[in-house]
């Protein structure tokens, strides 16, 4: 039923099309080559997928999340389906939500959120951000623009004095294009990634590169991937995990696996059987930010000019 489902929004909404994105590493950019899209696009269906998931879960007697946007993005006369059990997508995304908020409550000078996604969330305004904060969404850029406009088509809003940016996934310098938007790299700041389109391990690696060069040291980053990402060098789980720990390490972080199963209960919820396609996480950042070395090293050239100059006078 839930093919079917899918199947229909997909001949329901054909200008949700979406560029296959190949991020390729640079020494400090996120560089994306786009390709043609077409609608047996795999990410493209998943976007339309989770849009379902939301839809359903939102209708649910007693839901994990509410989502009073999303009925625009299905087509009319959605039938909804209250299954008995939850889907890992929606324990994962009330996580997310969770960690989010409580960071941002818990750090008075966190302002700074940056959501990697599929274009087609509506986290950025279903949740209630505190005063001033900034938030930029990294997705593909013609999902973004059709969901966005469908968004303002019904009065969706984000926060009051809040502010809402979109990086185009296709931008060739991901890095560059947030600072020029405004983000901070001297100032704390919280990632959350949930449907971002990856495609290879590459692709994952780039944007763990991005985010170790402008997050501060103690950022935080949340969300899930792909389990095939690890399933390409283990098959088991322990050794996934083990892999994962490495991975994250390389680029600066101290991560931890969470387990969904264990988030489900501590929710009072029970799981449904199909296996979860991805793995939830939260990752710590351990190095400084490039802005922050920077500003240490003007700091320090400053103070040795300062020395030479009394040292000179001296004499």
């Amino acid at each position: 039923m839930e093919a079917l489902q899918v199947f229909s929004l997909v001949r329901s909404v054909p200008t949700f099309l979406h560029s296959h994105c190949t991020l390729k590493k640079s020494k400090s950019s996120c560089r994306v080559a786009a390709k043609s899209s077409c609608d047996d696009d795999p990410h493209f269906h998943a976007a339309l997928h989770s849009i379902t998931l939301r839809f359903q879960e939102t209708h649910r007697p007693d839901p994990l999340f509410h989502d009073p946007y999303v009925a625009c993005l299905v087509p009319a006369n959605t039938p909804v389906y209250i299954k008995q059990h939850t889907h890992p997508y929606c324990v994962a995304t009330r996580f997310i939500d969770d960690k989010l908020l409580q960071a941002l409550r818990d750090t008075d000078e966190l302002k700074q959120v940056v959501l990697l996604t599929d274009g087609a969330d509506t986290r950025a305004y279903r949740l209630t951000w505190p005063s001033s904060t900034l938030i930029f969404n990294i997705s593909p850029d013609r999902i973004y623009c059709e969901v966005s406009q469908k968004l303002r088509d019904i009065g969706a809003q984000i926060s009051r004095s809040c502010l809402l940016l979109h990086v185009s996934l296709e931008s060739s310098d991901i890095q560059e294009v947030l600072q020029k938007k405004g983000f901070n790299g001297n100032r704390p700041s919280i990632w959350a990634l949930q449907g971002l389109p990856l495609m290879t391990l590459t692709s994952f690696e780039d944007i763990l590169t991005v985010v170790s060069s402008l997050a501060i040291k103690g950022s935080l980053l949340i969300g899930e991937i792909p389990v095939w990402l690890a399933e390409t060098e283990f098959k088991l789980k322990t050794g996934q995990e083990e892999w994962m720990h490495k991975l994250f390490m390389r680029h600066g972080f101290q991560v931890h696996v969470i387990d969904c199963e264990d988030v489900a209960r501590s929710l009072s919820k029970d799981l449904s059987r199909e296996t979860s396609s991805s793995m939830l996480f939260v990752a710590e950042h351990l190095r400084f930010s490039d802005d922050q070395m920077e500003t240490w090293r003007r700091e320090f050239q400053r103070t040795e000019e300062e020395g030479d100059e009394e040292g000179f006078e001296d004499l």
